[in-house]
């Protein structure tokens, strides 16, 4: 049955490796030049003498100039991160799709159950296999990427910023587990490829944009910062917290701007010209970016609680197809 199953996706398999290898290829030569530019223009040093607190003092961001340049460097290469957050999605539409589907479609399952192999045996077999093979190369995949990706969220952009989140740590193996349980679900509704691959696409892509939006925000609960507008402080950029919401409060309370103010200790006249008046402080709702890996830690246990439910309803619809 393992031979069996082999032989039916072995290509498949194939042309997923050599596309992993691709995209080492565009990954190394520009990773390594990340990364030595990051060290070698010395914002490498300057961030880590700023360290993770959420305030700095000075009243500016003393790595500007050099973040900045790295930025106009490199910004160009994050929109790859949006081919990166499509890779768990196409081994669910060219392995999990077609899994049970091709055979339903072409009527061959019921030779293969017709041999003395039964369908839940059959079922557990070929999910297993595939997942087996899928979850190296998605641990492949992640740690790959999260090393590509670590200069541009040390930046300032941090880790927990979407888009920079969905493709570091650990998540990306339950995004790519999921995939595959959902593609083969879809298989055993559909009964053949191209609707299971188009069900595999629309739902993959409402429960990440329902994870992401919806759910992720309040894995923790988010906290609030409040500091003097004249007090010589300001964001620490390298602190990599991902800020839901900021502005300036007055002394009742009230947001009065949206836009954060840094004045000097002695320059009066400074919050008369943003328009604020004493008394106000600057204010901002955030998660705290060393909370990084326990939302990647529950992420994955959502996206894999989801995989072991859709693996369950895949083989018990299975064991019911006539």
């Amino acid at each position: 049955m393992i031979w069996l199953t082999w032989r039916q996706h072995r290509r498949q398999l194939l042309y997923t490796a050599l596309a992993l290898l691709a995209l080492a290829a565009l990954m190394v030569p520009t990773g390594l030049r990340m990364h030595d530019s990051f060290e070698d223009s010395g914002l490498a040093d300057c961030l880590d003498v700023l360290g993770t607190e959420v305030l700095v003092s000075g009243g500016a961001d003393t790595c500007d100039a050099l973040r900045r340049q790295f930025t106009g460097e490199f910004n160009s290469l994050t929109m790859v991160a949006i081919l990166f957050m499509v890779l768990p999605l196409l081994v669910g539409l060219f392995l999990g799709a077609p899994l049970v589907s091709r055979e339903l479609e072409h009527g061959t399952h019921r030779l293969v159950w017709t041999q003395g192999v039964s369908r839940r045996r059959w079922a557990l077999t070929k999910l297993g296999l595939l997942g087996a093979v899928t979850i190296p190369l998605a641990v492949a995949y992640a740690l790959g990427v999260t090393w590509w990706f670590g200069p541009m969220a040390a930046n300032g952009t941090g880790r927990l910023a979407y888009g920079f989140f969905d493709v570091q740590g650990v998540a990306p193996v339950g995004y790519t587990l999921f995939a595959l349980a959902l593609g083969t679900f879809a298989g055993t509704v559909t009964r053949r490829v191209m609707p299971a691959m188009a069900l595999t696409l629309g739902g993959f892509v409402a429960v990440r944009l329902f994870v992401e939006l919806v759910l992720r925000p309040h894995y923790l609960p988010a906290e609030e910062l409040s500091y003097s507008t004249t007090g010589g402080e300001w964001l620490n950029p390298a602190a990599a917290s991902w800020v839901y919401d900021s502005g300036v409060r007055n002394a009742d309370g009230e947001l009065v701007s949206t836009g954060l103010i840094g004045c000097p200790p002695h320059d009066p006249e400074c919050l008369d010209r943003g328009g604020v008046e004493p008394g106000s402080v600057n204010w901002q709702l955030y998660q705290p970016g060393d909370r990084f890996w326990p939302f990647q830690f529950i992420e994955t246990g959502v996206f894999l609680a989801l995989t072991a439910l859709l693996c369950y309803l895949a083989v018990r619809r299975i064991r019911r197809l006539s």
